[in-house]
């Protein structure tokens, strides 16, 4: 998968997954990992799928309604990825924490569905949920962050909130943050996220 390593300073720091929304690349999210924890090592990864151009995690069928199959195969990827870039890079597999804006949040959302102990934690930014009818593994007190706006029409508040609700059933540690605007991610969310982070790790 295409992307961009940066050794932090500090290797007891989490390593940030950073994840883009449709459209973006693996130098979205930098000036945000910058923000969120300067000291940290820093993967940011592309999605290796492209609609009309735009890279994505994983397919769609149309506006909100994924790509199952494909959302599994691209997920199985990605997770598979972060075991080969622990080894290449050297650095702690059980120390990463992903942040993920729309699309890259549904993809981070769906390795906390599918994988224990993919992640250490996540920021997930305007999240959906990523599939239905399937047992969670146990999250074990995982720390997650879920950004919402309460006029989103990408992403529904009910939908917001089904997804807190399996989150917590699995056994997360869940802090919901809303905003009263829509999709777009904003300073104020931003920084709750920050004192999330700083907070928890």
């Amino acid at each position: 998968m295409k992307h961009i390593f940066q050794k932090g300073s500090n290797e007891q720091a989490p390593v940030l997954l950073l994840l883009h929304g449709t459209g973006g690349d693996e130098n979205d999210l930098l000036p945000l990992a910058k923000m969120i924890a300067p000291d940290s090592t820093v993967l940011s990864v592309r999605g290796n799928v492209s609609e009309n151009g735009m890279p994505r995690f994983f397919r769609r069928l149309r506006e909100g309604v994924f790509d199952e199959e494909d959302l599994v195969f691209r997920t199985k990827e990605l997770h598979e990825f972060l075991d080969h870039a622990a080894t290449e890079y050297s650095f702690d597999r059980s120390n990463i924490v992903a942040v993920g804006y729309s699309n890259g949040a549904n993809i981070a959302a769906s390795l906390l569905f599918h994988y224990e102990n993919s992640l250490k934690g996540a920021s997930l930014h305007h999240p959906m949920v990523p599939r239905r009818g399937v047992t969670l593994p146990s999250l074990n007190d995982t720390p997650i962050f879920i950004g919402a706006g309460k006029q989103d029409p990408i992403c529904r508040p009910e939908e917001t909130e089904e997804l807190n609700g399996l989150l917590e059933e699995a056994g997360a540690d869940v802090t919901l943050h809303w905003e009263n605007g829509g999709h777009q991610l904003t300073q104020s969310e931003l920084g709750e996220a920050i004192n999330w982070f700083n907070k928890t790790f």
